[in-house]
């Protein structure tokens, strides 16, 4: 067994909630830009009076409507500042938001209604109205439904302007650290999601040590932030708090298709990312290198940023790198650099593996991606690399509050600050991964000497093969998704003779690389069979088993027509595996893999 911890740098002064944040801001600051606002092609600045204004009179409405403190409200919305405005104002109230990932199902709204008993829901369009209409006759508790883009949040805060400044503010001291701040529901991998109850006091005390260990990015000088991922996300549900506590201007990006013109206008310093969205980043740069025929100097640059990078960990960077770093940049890094904003230095990196080679990558091409890793049952972070103690490959260290054990089992343990008082209406599942003050986490991992963590899998995922074989999918499954042509793999042989692989292909990836092959226009069912094709998968699975032994390789793929999706229930919000629904849904090609061996 195998332990490391980190006292925290900032104890707080045990009273207060989180709207605290924003106060202090507005007393002490009242001018400072704490968020900034897209309309049309200008952004336009929300100062920290202006936003506590927005808050209060929002506040004011929910009292008016009839929201008791500890009342729960749900929000399903996509990322924007009306989320961060809500937030807010549920918690001034004295409510309990809770989070509904707007591509939710009516069968996933009932559940996360009825489970934390919400008395309202606010949608943000007719469209996620329609989802709960579905749904609402077996939600007796549910007596409200506020659509934002109807205008439900200015009719709320019209209704409250009778309510008095004292009776709000009575209602907002009537909160501490110890209150329920939300009940974030788990994205259901491997099975129905369960409510994670967090405090106030979880968030504060969290965001009060990572902005003291992460000071250099969060209080850098003209500090932003552009959030594009799901704020129903329990990663930037955090992320949002650490920039109200540390003044941090916050954007909101509700749109992918959009997200290159926001980054642009809002020229953020900072970003946060699942490693999809790196692997994204990346293979479109390629993408449009290749199409302008700049595809192997592009290629080049790549590997000299990786090797640049890998030289600083080994302090070994000669003059001949530095030449050839300073023209890689000239050509091409600069340009990557310019697509995410030009004034992007740090990327914080969650949710899975993001791999050693484009974390190289990106910190030759002059962005440090911070990997961490984390639980809802943690408030997100429980460790992470910061800028003064990076180690790419690993998650980082504990932050300053945490602790970290591995047992002999390998499985990762964590107790702190962050971690959660427990599952809604699940004493007995709280009772199975709570025991000593330690979170069991269910993932695998090991601690280098140095206290930084290595994940290498996790234990419910583990497949047993018909030989008594234990493999880890993870690591094989990071490897594949290196290439730019494959978009998700997915590992099985659970029971099974050996190891095969189901692979979905890159949809703006692909089209460029079966023209350069003169297969374009071919359809789908006869591409993912092309002996191309074929040829292209398995070299990268060759590349995958080299890392194993015989008996945890791959031994045969079947290559996807279609991509797993959100849409399609196959991955969660935050873009992982639903490896049980996968496996239903495409039953019929793995048995197909086994039966033709």
């Amino acid at each position: 067994m195998s332990e490391v911890s980190v006292p925290p740098l900032a104890t707080g002064s045990g009273t207060g909630n989180l709207v605290d944040y924003l106060l202090g801001w507005a007393h002490r600051e009242p001018s400072r830009v704490l968020a900034s606002t897209r309309d049309g092609d200008t952004w336009h600045d929300v100062t920290a009076v202006e936003l506590q204004r927005r808050v209060d009179r929002l506040a004011k409405g929910f009292l008016a409507a009839g929201i008791r403190p500890g009342d729960r409200v749900a929000l399903m919305s996509r990322t924007r500042l009306e989320w961060t405005v809500t937030d807010l104002a549920l918690w001034s109230a004295g409510a309990v938001p809770v989070p509904v990932y707007e591509t939710s199902s009516a069968e996933q709204v009932r559940w996360i209604c009825q489970d934390s008993g919400a008395v309202a829901i606010i949608v943000e369009d007719a469209a996620m109205r329609a989802v709960v209409t579905r749904c609402r006759d077996d939600l007796p508790d549910l007596r409200d439904v506020w659509q934002i883009g109807s205008g439900s949040l200015e009719e709320l805060a019209a209704a409250g302007l009778e309510v008095a400044d004292a009776e709000l503010e009575s209602r907002r001291r009537g909160v501490g650290r110890d209150d329920l701040a939300t009940v974030i529901y788990t994205s259901g991998t491997t099975g129905a999601p369960r409510g994670c109850e967090l405090t106030h006091g979880n968030f504060m005390a969290l965001a009060d040590n990572a902005c003291e260990r992460l000071g250099v990015v969060v209080e850098a000088p003209g500090a932003a932030n552009l959030l594009f991922l799901p704020l129903a996300h329990v990663f930037a549900r955090f992320i949002q708090v650490v920039c109200l506590r540390a003044g941090v201007r916050l954007g909101h990006s509700p749109d992918a298709r959009t997200l290159l013109e926001d980054l642009a206008g809002f020229g953020p310093t900072f970003v946060l990312a699942v490693p999809r969205v790196f692997e994204k980043i990346y293979a479109a740069a390629e993408q449009r290198a290749q199409a302008s025929g700049r595809g192997a100097v592009f290629r080049w640059a790549a590997r000299v940023a990786e090797a640049h990078s890998r030289a600083v960990d080994t302090g070994s960077v000669g003059p001949g790198l530095t030449l050839q770093h300073a023209v890689a940049d000239r050509l091409v890094l600069r340009r990557l650099r310019a697509s995410l904003g030009g004034r992007v230095r740090y990327a914080i990196s969650g949710g899975a593996a993001l791999g050693a080679r484009l974390g190289h990558f990106f910190r030759g091409a002059g962005i440090v991606v911070l990997e961490g890793y984390g639980l809802t049952e943690t408030t997100a972070p429980a460790t992470v690399n910061t800028p003064d103690q990076l180690r790419i490959g690993t998650v980082g260290r504990p932050l300053p509050g945490v602790a970290v054990r591995v047992d002999d089992q390998g499985e990762i343990l964590v107790r702190g600050v962050g971690v959660f008082r427990g599952y809604r209406h699940d004493p007995a599942g709280t009772e199975a991964v709570l025991r000593d003050g330690w979170l069991r986490t269910g993932d695998l991992g090991e601690l280098d000497a140095d206290g930084f963590l290595r994940i290498t899998g996790r234990s419910k995922e583990v497949i047993v093969t018909a030989g008594g074989k234990n493999v880890v999918p993870g690591p094989l499954e990071d490897r594949l998704r290196r290439h730019p042509l494959v978009s998700h793999g997915m590992v099985v042989g659970d029971a099974r003779p050996f190891v095969a692989a189901l692979v979905t292909l890159d949809a703006d990836v692909l089209p460029g690389w079966l023209e350069r092959r003169g297969l374009g226009g071919l359809p789908p069912e006869e591409v993912v069979v092309h002996p191309l094709l074929r040829q292209e998968i398995q070299a990268v699975v060759d590349e995958a088993n080299a890392t194993v032994s015989r008996a945890e390789s791959i031994r045969a793929f079947t290559v996807l027509a279609e991509d797993f999706t959100v849409e399609a229930g196959t991955l969660t919000p935050s873009l992982k595996l639903r490896r049980h629904v996968v496996a239903a849904s495409h039953a019929e090609q793995i048995e197909a893999i086994y039966r033709s061996r």
